[in-house]
């Protein structure tokens, strides 16, 4: 078995220093700033931004400077997802313009408005067309590039490792792949020997993705994949802490900030819940909020009657949900509070 104490050193991505090897995913609608924050402030060695559609982002669509803004965090990764090169091209130069230390292209998304698009993962259909696009942002760009992949499209297509190994020799630094097929989306079990594959076929960092919300389970992929790093999503809904807390036990020290007793959780969900309604204000804010709120209670308050978390999930008075979350945390029994290890 591998030393969990490799995910504790830093990694140098293309000359950017990464303080260690537990990454926070990119994840659309939920890896906006303040969640990148705190993810972060736990002790993730990256965090990456939900994803952002080349072609809005080029045309000066509305959210998108939101979606790339520069959080004040010492590395800032943008991801993009598209299928055009000019696009591409044009929304890299974009994001580096406003501080992307590095660019990371999504060909792993499974959803169908993305693939439905040709983007995504359905750009594995085609690697071709996907070099175009890593080519057009590699040269638009000075920061380093990643890719993120799945396997492939579905189980007769398993051509992860040579789209790695074609986007090294366009200068991609650094590739994540999740352990699974488009075509399983998020069923089953994350296939991680599936990802020593593709350790194999380059010599850049691969990150390893799917399954992963504990130091045991980080351990069990590093030790199947052969990886130089992992990459957790999921695992964040409820515990933005997650990653830090893994990252921690790495390193042998106490996770940082975790909420340890239900005063502490209710100061922090409705700190979060504040700081999504001073980014989006507040209309757009608490609709983008609730499903942070939902996770929150699933995860540390399972025993919240149906009246207070409909209050909670429904209404459109901040105070009176911040009312109400601080009612249901404060009086949390100790034991609903669920370790992030």
């Amino acid at each position: 078995m591998p030393d969990l104490t490799k995910l504790a050193s830093p990694l140098d991505v293309g000359g950017v220093r990464i303080r260690n090897r537990v990454f926070l995913a990119p994840m659309s609608g939920i890896t906006d700033e303040p969640f990148r924050q705190r993810a972060y402030a736990h002790g993730a060695g990256l965090v990456v931004s939900e994803m952002v559609a080349s072609g809005e982002l080029a045309k000066g669509r509305a959210g998108c400077d939101l979606r790339i803004r520069h959080s004040g965090l010492p590395v800032h990764m943008v991801q993009l997802a598209g299928r055009e090169a000019a696009h591409m091209a044009e929304g890299a130069r974009i994001a580096a313009g406003e501080g992307a230390d590095i660019i990371d292209i999504n060909m792993g998304c499974p959803a169908k408005k993305v693939t439905g698009g040709y983007a995504g993962s359905a750009l594995m259909r085609d690697l071709d067309h996907a070099l175009s696009l890593i080519e057009a942002v590699v040269g638009a760009v000075a920061v380093p590039v990643t890719v993120k992949m799945r396997l492939g499209w579905d189980e007769s297509a398993l051509n992860a490792p040579m789209l790695a190994r074609r986007a090294e020799q366009a200068g991609v630094r650094m590739v994540t792949v999740h352990g699974r097929t488009r075509c399983q989306f998020y069923q089953g079990k994350a296939d991680w020997r599936a990802i020593a594959r593709i350790k194999d076929a380059v010599s850049i960092p691969v990150v390893a993705n799917g399954d992963v919300g504990s130091p045991a389970e980080a351990t069990d992929i590093l030790d199947q994949s052969g990886a130089d790093a992992v990459m957790i999503g999921r695992a964040h809904y409820g515990a933005p802490w997650t990653a830090g807390s893994i990252a921690a036990t790495a390193a042998g020290e106490a996770a940082s900030g975790v909420p340890a007793s239900p005063q502490a959780l209710a100061d922090y969900v409705i700190s979060h819940y504040e700081d999504m309604l001073a980014l989006y204000g507040v209309e757009s804010g608490l609709r983008q909020a609730r499903k942070h709120l939902g996770w929150y209670l699933d995860r540390h308050a399972t025993g919240v009657a149906d009246d207070r978390r409909k209050a909670i999930l429904t209404s459109f008075e901040p105070a009176r949900v911040i009312a109400v979350l601080r009612e249901v945390f404060s009086s949390a029994a100790e034991a609903n509070l669920r370790s992030a290890a």
